[in-house]
């Protein structure tokens, strides 16, 4: 009997432990905290998407991406890493200058963040946030994506103290594995529509691709925009990214829940 009891309890605990990993490495899940997966409604009627650009900036790259940008006036959002945001300030502050947004992507993009205690969750979080704060002259991040979009169970509560949101993203190109980018742009095409947030990486994949799709989005009369200019109001910012996944929820875009 006594036996028995010992492996139900070891089953449960195993169960329990896989579960728990599935939904850590699943970036597009909401069970396990607050995660925006799609742009609020109000965005999606003005026919908005969010190009967002991971693991910048880059010192060659990036300035050709703003370049990209701006021919097609497009704005997006920059996920940066912080010990690159430290090498690179002018960089990053001629981002903000051309009116993107600058968000924290982690201090050095490392692959077992999820898997920190929370305090080293908070101190990475809050060094990167700093040296954003540094290199745009006062302006702080306001969003969050985790490395790989791999997620702790204790990163949602570190996200609310710092006054953060998680992003991830309703589809991606995977653009850092893909040599093809007829590929890559085919997954990031793929039933596009207004609210979609997509991410690409900052890097020479993402540039081939960028010119195709920001004509595409033309085509099909979608405005890229930043997420700090869907998102303005920093006091009802919560409540319109819970109405938001609710929404996604019922999504009709196929799952791209793999890693960044």
């Amino acid at each position: 009997m006594l036996e028995t009891i010992t492996l139900c309890i070891l089953a449960s605990i195993i169960s329990s432990q896989i579960v728990l990993t599935m939904l850590i490495l699943c970036p597009r899940c909401k069970l396990i905290s607050p995660n925006l997966v799609r742009l609020p409604q109000a965005a999606i009627a003005r026919r908005e998407i969010a190009l967002t650009f991971d693991d910048g900036p880059h010192a060659e790259i990036t300035p050709q991406i703003l370049d990209h940008l701006d021919l097609h006036n497009a704005k997006a959002t920059f996920f940066c890493i912080g010990e690159k945001v430290a090498a690179h300030p002018n960089l990053v502050a001629e981002i903000m200058r051309r009116g993107h947004s600058v968000e924290n992507h982690s201090y050095r993009h490392n692959t077992l963040f999820a898997f920190s205690s929370p305090s080293l969750l908070a101190n990475d979080i809050v060094k990167t946030q700093k040296a954003i704060e540094a290199a745009t002259h006062g302006t702080a991040p306001r969003f969050f994506r985790a490395p790989f979009g791999f997620r702790s169970p204790f990163l949602g509560r570190v996200l609310r103290r710092l006054g953060l949101h998680h992003v991830a993203w309703t589809r991606r190109g995977y653009d850092t594995t893909s040599r093809n980018p007829d590929t890559v742009l085919r997954r990031l095409s793929r039933n596009l529509a207004a609210g979609d947030i997509l991410l690409l990486h900052d890097g020479k994949p993402g540039l081939v691709v960028l010119p195709r799709l920001l004509e595409l989005c033309s085509h099909k009369e979608l405005r890229s925009v930043s997420l700090s200019m869907i998102f303005k109001d920093v006091e009802t910012l919560p409540q319109i990214c819970n109405r938001a996944m609710t929404s996604a929820g019922g999504d009709h875009t196929p799952s791209t829940n793999a890693p960044s």
